[in-house]
């Protein structure tokens, strides 16, 4: 499943953008939607995406423009000047953290960012967009059934569900931190099982269970007192994690889009 997400954000966000000849011959994608649980790495894709590109990076979420360019002629003169930047210095990423909240059913009374702001203005910005223009809007969203779908879909033309990771991506992971923050690899750990009781925490959960193991002091001992599995499951047992019905809310969500839609059908066709 993961080398499926990455393939496809690969072929929506980074190859397109990556050539002025291939944006404008490959169809236009304008706008993506990276959906998932906390901590499976939205926003790094995000990075991802900029850092292979070698695109500009703009923020648009609404904590972020909270209380800039108040009003409507404040808001067309923010929206004018981040497309003009946009162009001059394509390719640019045009970053939406927590997008479901643009097109929430109802805003929290606790929330002051005010996020429905762009709800108006954004698609219509978005399908103004011609292929000359290398700008991808990507959208981050961990509740994306709060929002209203069908304007959501009509905002984001392609949506990519994260899913937590699977046996050998949660093996790598241990593996790959433990030796990062300074631990070492010995017999007496366990990775397999450390990976197989780890079934339904995301990369997040992981890097926090990791560093509150392996402080400073913990890795000077490690000459004398190796690492066990079991000093893992403490710190781990402290983090919920993602359950079967959170899954099924975003598989639910996902076959109410555009792309679930077809998937449907294709999968409907195949069948017959």
């Amino acid at each position: 499943q993961q080398w499926y997400q990455r393939r496809v954000v690969t072929e929506y966000g980074i190859l397109p953008m990556g050539s002025q000849t291939v944006h404008e011959t490959a169809p236009h994608v304008k706008s993506l939607m990276i959906a998932g649980p906390h901590g499976t790495g939205k926003r790094m894709l995000v990075n991802a995406i900029c850092s292979e590109l070698g695109a500009n990076l703009i923020d648009l979420t609404a904590e972020n423009i909270c209380g800039r360019y108040p009003g409507k002629a404040g808001l067309t003169m923010l929206l004018h000047l981040v497309m003009k930047v946009g162009k001059l210095l394509q390719p640019t990423v045009i970053y939406i953290g927590n997008a479901e909240k643009t097109f929430v059913k109802k805003v929290a009374k606790n929330d002051m960012s005010d996020p429905k702001r762009l709800k108006k203005e954004l698609p219509k910005i978005i399908k103004k967009m011609t292929a000359e223009d290398r700008i991808l809007f990507v959208g981050t969203s961990l509740t994306p059934w709060d929002s209203d779908v069908k304007s959501l879909c009509q905002c984001y033309q392609k949506v990519v569900l994260i899913p937590r990771p699977d046996y050998a991506s949660r093996f790598l992971l241990f593996k790959e931190l433990i030796l990062r923050n300074g631990g070492r690899l010995a017999p007496t750990l366990d990775l397999s099982s450390l990976a197989k009781i780890s079934d339904g925490y995301t990369p997040g959960h992981i890097i926090t269970a990791v560093k509150h193991v392996l402080t400073e002091r913990r890795v000077q001992q490690l000459h004398r007192k190796p690492l066990t599995a079991m000093e893992f499951v403490t710190p781990l047992a402290r983090i919920d994690p993602i359950y079967k019905e959170e899954e099924e809310q975003f598989k639910a969500f996902y076959d109410k889009t555009t792309m679930g839609k077809k998937r449907q059908l294709l999968l409907k066709g195949d069948e017959e």
